[in-house]
């Protein structure tokens, strides 16, 4: 017996194992095949370069005049001016280090949309072995129904059955029927949408996916079986694991660094700008050459911007206290929510593991032991119990799969 435990204990990690394996390779492929995710790098990349434009020098000027005498036409002056502006130096070193962290928000917010897409794929997995299983159940309840509904249509041929009895065994069928057709549809657009989410390139390797071409089966992806995911003792160091690497919150983290960087270069605002340039001048005979410097002030034009700076900072300081407290309120949340699902199914479990075989039920129907309401009533409550242990099962790592969401 103990022989027996070891080796199911060892089955069911390794069916485990293949399963978190298989999801993970159906992710790298949404990942690398993704447009939105495709288009939102782009997107990332532009906003980057846009920012280190802005602490880019502004154009060098150049500027020519020629004058004239007016009594006489032949007396011409020439002047020429090549001039370079520039901020104060300090203010370029200050924008460069907001945009480091500005660069550093983008790409915490491009990693946040990976994972957004990355559990909605991961969900339709789950969903899809979840509705793989269903269809097996369903499909062994189809199977009772269609010779149940032979076994009673011989016995109505012969006088042993009623009516009454043929037309509820033929309703059963239809219903279980209609169920299997409704939970096939289900399960095949599960299939399309993973397939969308790879930017409808086949998840299979070596199948390409024509247009309009048929979805992938559950069986050749790999999801029959959920991967092995425990419920942790403590959650209270996981927790705080999870929100240091929340990329929303690492996101506002950089987005306050660049703000306080903001708040420098709009301090450094009053320091005056500097322009450099050459001169040329052909008044005299003989050419004159100079150096150009001026100063421009900034009395009006940072008038208002350094308490603009401050709230600002302000109020990101409060968005990332706000999102820490949201985003550890839904952790605690989604693991009390896992607690109860698997005390749920634990319950399940132990109760299908001392439940009445089903083919003793169909014997004493037949053997006419157990009315046929009888027998309806028992049945419909095992399946229905079965039914509720592969929901429970679903949800239970759907809500894992959210607590480990940053880990994707």
């Amino acid at each position: 017996m103990k022989k027996i435990v070891i080796i199911c204990v060892c089955l069911a990690l390794a069916a485990g194992l293949h399963a978190q394996n298989s999801i993970e390779t159906i992710l790298t492929q949404i990942e690398q095949n993704n447009r939105q995710l495709q288009a939102n790098a782009q997107n990332v990349n532009a906003q980057k370069l846009e920012n280190r434009t802005a602490n880019n020098l502004a154009n060098p000027t150049l500027s020519y005049a020629h004058l004239w005498d007016s009594d006489d036409k032949n007396i011409t002056v020439g002047e020429m001016v090549i001039a370079q502006s520039f901020d104060f130096p300090s203010l370029y070193i200050t924008r460069a280090r907001m945009n480091r962290y500005k660069a550093q928000s983008l790409d915490a917010q491009a990693l946040a949309l990976r994972q957004d897409i990355l559990l909605q794929a991961q969900e339709a997995c789950l969903d899809i072995i979840m509705l793989t299983r269903q269809q097996s159940l369903l499909d062994e309840r189809l199977k009772n129904a269609e010779e149940l509904a032979a076994f009673y249509k011989k016995r109505l041929e012969t006088g042993d059955a009623s009516s009454l009895e043929t037309n509820k065994i033929n309703l059963e069928l239809l219903n279980v029927r209609t169920e299997a057709r409704m939970n096939r549809t289900a399960l095949e657009n599960k299939l399309r949408e993973l397939t969308a989410l790879n930017g409808n390139q086949s998840l299979v390797p070596g199948r390409p996916l024509a247009e309009g071409a048929a979805t992938p089966h559950a069986l050749n992806l790999g999801l029959t079986d959920y991967p092995d995911v425990p419920l942790p003792a403590d959650f209270g160091p996981l927790c705080d694991e999870l929100l240091a690497s929340d990329p929303t919150l690492l996101a506002l983290q950089n987005d306050g660094e660049a703000a306080r960087r903001q708040l420098s270069v709009s301090r450094q605002g009053w320091l005056p700008d500097l322009e450099l340039g050459y001169r040329r001048n052909t008044e005299s005979k003989h050419p004159l050459n100079g150096v150009v410097v001026g100063f421009s002030f900034p009395i009006f034009q940072n008038h208002g911007k350094v308490k603009m700076a401050r709230s600002q900072l302000q109020s990101i300081d409060y968005q990332k206290e706000n999102a820490r407290l949201s985003a550890s309120t839904a952790l605690w949340q989604l693991y009390e929510e896992a607690s109860n699902l698997q005390a749920s199914i634990h319950e399940y479990t132990e109760t299908f593991g001392r439940q009445q075989d089903l083919r003793l039920l169909r014997q004493a129907l037949e053997g006419g032991q157990i009315s046929m309401i009888e027998y309806f009533v028992e049945v419909s409550v095992v399946y229905q119990s079965q039914t509720n242990l592969l929901q429970l099962e679903n949800q239970y790592q759907k809500v894992m799969a959210r607590i480990y969401k940053s880990k994707l």
